[in-house]
């Protein structure tokens, strides 16, 4: 009998072009049968906090809390290589100071990111796809944005605050780290990694099925068109994601480092990689 895998993700588009080869039934296993947890990144954090899932993508900010628990693959990795999130709203501010800024989740990596470079405002965590309404509707100040609004805001009439990949790049020349792929420790060491390659080999496929891949991730889409849909895949789906690299886990660790220094997180993070 095979056993069966809770698998989680994000239906952002990046994820679920990810992981559309193990969806679709290309890549399969003899030990293996997968139920898929498709939830939003900060409900699948907590699974992970809370040792409810197999295997799952995390915020790298998340992994800072199960790193106990779980292990990091070393493919499926969202970074952000001269792009990322930032802080938009509708009006310049003169300054972040008490300022009222939407944020997507304490979780999230871009909220580290932010804290690392803007701690005098006033956060207000709102779901991923209400902050953008909330600084329209005026409710805060600015909005710390993340998926394709990255790409959208400017149609939205809004102005960009803080670049925070600028802020990033002036500090390390690495991309910034905002999402993993990790694996419970109670799983065997052989059934760690072959679930790992699995999904090494599904985000191959998909890369190699753009068109067919992009047609899946569409279905869970948020009302974008598909050419912004594969702009935003395209800048998340890279070669850190396939197999990361050393630029990659170079700008992880120094996310680490400087969150640590800044006292946002409470223990040095030392990665345990399964390398497939």
């Amino acid at each position: 009998m095979k056993k069966n895998i809770t698998l989680g993700h994000s239906p952002d588009a990046d994820d679920a072009f990810m992981f559309y080869g193990i969806s679709k039934g290309v890549i399969t296993s003899d030990k293996f049968t997968f139920d898929h947890i498709i939830r939003d990144i900060q409900t699948l954090n907590v699974l992970a906090i809370n040792n409810e899932i197999d295997t799952t993508a995390v915020s790298a900010h998340a992994y800072t809390k199960i790193n106990k628990d779980y292990r990091v693959m070393d493919c499926g990795a969202s970074m952000g290589d001269g792009y990322g999130p930032i802080v938009v709203g509708k009006k310049l501010l003169h300054s972040t100071k008490g300022a009222k800024i939407a944020v997507p989740g304490k979780l999230t990596s871009a909220f580290l990111l932010l804290q690392l470079y803007c701690n005098d405002a006033e956060f207000v965590e709102y779901d991923f796809d209400q902050v953008v309404p909330a600084i329209i509707n005026s409710e805060v100040d600015a909005g710390l944005i993340i998926h394709e609004g990255q790409i959208t805001y400017k149609d939205l009439g809004l102005n960009l605050l803080i670049d925070l990949p600028s802020l990033w790049s002036k500090e390390c020349s690495s991309p910034i780290p905002l999402g993993l792929n990790v694996i419970s420790r109670s799983l065997d060491i052989e059934e760690q990694e072959e679930i790992s390659g699995m999904i090494k080999n599904s985000i191959m496929y998909s890369l190699n099925n753009i068109e067919e891949a992009l047609d899946y991730a569409m279905e869970f889409g948020r009302g974008v068109s598909r050419d912004v849909a594969r702009e935003f895949v395209l800048m998340y789906v890279n070669e850190d994601t396939v197999d990361i690299t050393k630029r990659g886990l170079k700008g992880l660790n120094f996310f680490y480092e400087s969150a640590y220094k800044k006292g946002l997180i409470k223990e040095k993070i030392e990665l345990d990689l399964i390398v497939t």
